[in-house]
């Protein structure tokens, strides 16, 4: 296996069909909330992802087969007053899984936030989801706190 990581172009349809083709198999993971990707998804997401501004994905391809994918944001810190980096999806196809590839990935990620000048790299990651958090761990990640007094961080959201 010699896994090759790239930074997707969003303008490259190969590119764009393997990262709907990704993004399917996460969705449909318990992980990922189970369900299919939306029609609306599936023929738009490329073209908006294209659109936001820092927004950028990175593939790793077994030969001609894409095996992973990670979308990333750039955010801002306001107590670094420098940007961040925001990974938002982590994927590696179930055939790949626990081969190192999301290490791989995370390095190119880390290394594309370096040349950004970023001060950190953020994620969410479910509970019950050790495996992934082993990874994310043994690549250095861990829970946020400003304060041991105050707690951890916790991510919430607001459905609109």
């Amino acid at each position: 296996m010699a896994i090759v990581i790239i930074k997707l172009d969003y303008q490259n349809p190969d590119h764009g069909n393997d990262l709907i083709r990704l993004m399917g198999l996460y969705a449909g993971d318990p992980m990922g909330g189970g369900k299919e990707l939306s029609d609306h998804v599936r023929q738009n997401l490329v073209a908006a992802l294209s659109n936001i501004p820092g927004a950028f994905s990175i593939l790793a391809y077994d030969g001609d087969t894409a095996v992973g994918l990670i979308t990333c944001f750039e955010s801002f810190s306001t107590f670094a007053c420098q940007p961040l980096i925001n990974i938002h999806d982590v994927i590696v196809a179930p055939d790949y899984r626990g081969s190192g590839i999301v290490q791989l990935m995370l390095l190119k990620v880390e290394q594309i936030a370096i040349e950004k000048g970023c001060c950190k790299l953020t994620l969410e990651v479910l509970d019950g989801n050790h495996t992934a958090k082993r990874c994310y761990q043994k690549f250095g990640f861990s829970g946020y706190e400003l304060d041991p007094a105050s707690g951890r961080a916790l991510f919430w959201e607001k459905k609109l």
